[in-house]
């Protein structure tokens, strides 16, 4: 087990855990930064976690659900206060209902985590800072140290499968839920390279192609709340084309973007729904973790949408952006 001791101060409201990794300490950070990561270990054994959100950066939100063998689900958010990678992280953690907005009738607590190198080894101090005494003892009552030790033990099997998260995979996509899907693809580029090209239209149209044989003729950009936006692609060959419109939702650069999309065009329905998009870039060792959560609007919908290729094409383009946009 990698945690070395367990602290409870009931005069200074904490508990404070200390935890021993035999690996350096960006792979340690990266663990936590990349939600398909942190999901593996998050939740003890018998409640894993899913996260339908994860920005860390000053400012940002994770929102999490962690369901247990009877279905039962818990669901908590973080609201990060402070990022200072690959060294810290401080957050406002707490519980919250399904559509995001905290429970207060459970309390919420400020958790700092902070990540120490020694030589190859490192090691992450995660102390929790409580409202009173009785909030500390109502969460330790609920198993947080318990579920705080199962989770922990859990990180050596994600840090040692580097392969499933290693820069060279093509696109993936992944059920969140009944309507909802989460991309991951980590881009060989810095997070500010990687915002430039999906919002620099000159970059977009060098990238953003699909199949080869298709250009971009039309690319006008949205990067304020509020502004709409318009994609317009071609077959060069054909003549076939198809349009993506919708507008900003939030944007918070260089980490997260979110917007609607619609699509129409040869072959779709003009009364085909759109969806909700959202754009996270995450540093990690290995480059730039893009993440794009689609929400759908319904189970039909994303069946149907994924069943066209949809994450091929997007591997296709993710590539480009390396090869003819980054690599230069």
């Amino acid at each position: 087990m990698p945690v070395t001791s367990v602290t409870k101060d009931p005069e200074a409201l904490t508990m404070t855990v200390v935890a021993d990794f035999a690996v350096p300490l960006q792979r340690l950070w990266d663990a936590y930064a990349d939600p398909r990561r942190l999901e593996r270990f998050w939740g003890p054994p018998t409640y894993p976690a899913t996260f339908t959100r994860h920005d860390m950066a000053a400012g940002g939100r994770s929102e999490y659900s962690m369901t247990g063998p009877e279905g039962d689900v818990a669901r908590g958010y973080w609201e990060f206060i402070d990022v200072k990678a690959p060294h810290s992280f401080e957050v406002r953690d707490g519980f919250c209902h399904a559509d995001g907005t905290p429970n207060t009738d459970l309390p919420s607590m400020r958790m700092v985590f902070a990540f120490e190198a020694n030589g190859a080894a490192s090691r992450l101090t995660t102390t929790t800072y409580f409202n009173s005494v009785d909030e500390l003892e109502q969460l330790l009552g609920m198993g947080m140290e318990e579920g705080m030790r199962q989770a922990m033990g859990q990180i050596d099997d994600v840090l040692a499968d580097l392969r499933t998260f290693a820069a060279e995979l093509p696109a993936a996509a992944q059920t969140l839920d009944d309507t909802t899907v989460r991309v991951s693809r980590v881009i060989r580029g810095s997070v500010e390279q990687v915002w430039a090209a999906h919002h620099d239209a000159s970059l977009l149209q060098r990238w953003l192609l699909g199949p080869d044989g298709w250009s971009m003729p039309t690319c006008e950009v949205a990067t304020e709340v509020g502004q709409p936006y318009r994609y317009v692609w071609q077959d060069d060959a054909t003549g076939r084309s198809f349009t993506a419109t919708g507008e900003v939702l939030e944007i918070a650069p260089p980490h997260r973007a979110v917007t609607t999309e619609r699509m129409s065009g040869d072959g779709i329905p003009a009364d085909a729904p759109g969806t909700t998009n959202e754009l996270t870039l995450t540093p990690l060792e290995e480059g730039t973790l893009l993440t794009l959560v689609i929400t759908y609007p319904d189970a039909a919908t994303r069946d149907l949408v994924l069943g066209t290729g949809m994450v091929d094409g997007m591997e296709t383009s993710y590539a480009r952006l390396e090869q003819a946009v980054l690599a230069g």
